[in-house]
């Protein structure tokens, strides 16, 4: 299967780049910035919603912390394409850690850093303000998740 990694029968891929691959420099915060398209597969019957957080687990040495680009909830369960610069109007965007709505690309600055999209079917819509971030996403979502995936990209610096 191209560019996912399964966990259960949802997956996640991208024909942008394959799972753990080189994510390609137009997605870059400094670049188009622009969400690659994404490829949902495999939700389960009994999902409610979708929520999806990237972020970026290298920046910890950086940044002091994991550094969230995209968070993104109560995307509709009948979402199978994610389209490059999508437009979430049926969904909700909340904040980044560059203090920004919606997606930000890649940006490390010390080295090749790898960024994970984790993809969550859910059993519930959820209630949260655009102002929340993946903090309060992963509060929000504990023991409502049916199942997840992940797919990974590396970007260099």
């Amino acid at each position: 299967m191209r560019g996912e990694t399964e966990m259960g029968d949802l997956s996640l891929s991208s024909p942008a780049f394959d799972d753990g691959e080189r994510i390609p420099a137009a997605y870059g915060y400094t670049n188009d910035d622009v969400n690659p398209p994404l490829e949902i597969d495999g939700v389960p019957d009994d999902a409610e919603s979708l929520a999806l957080i990237v972020d970026d687990p290298d920046a910890r040495a950086p940044a002091g912390k994991i550094w969230d680009h995209w968070v993104v909830w109560n995307v509709p369960t009948t979402t199978e394409t994610i389209a490059e610069d999508w437009d979430a109007a049926d969904a909700t965007e909340g904040t980044n850690d560059y203090g920004e709505h919606g997606y930000g690309g890649p940006n490390p600055p010390d080295r090749e850093h790898t960024y994970r999209f984790e993809l969550y079917a859910l059993d519930a819509s959820l209630d949260l303000g655009s102002d929340a971030g993946a903090d309060e996403l992963r509060s929000a979502m504990d023991g409502h998740v049916l199942a997840e995936t992940r797919l990974e990209g590396t970007y260099p610096a």
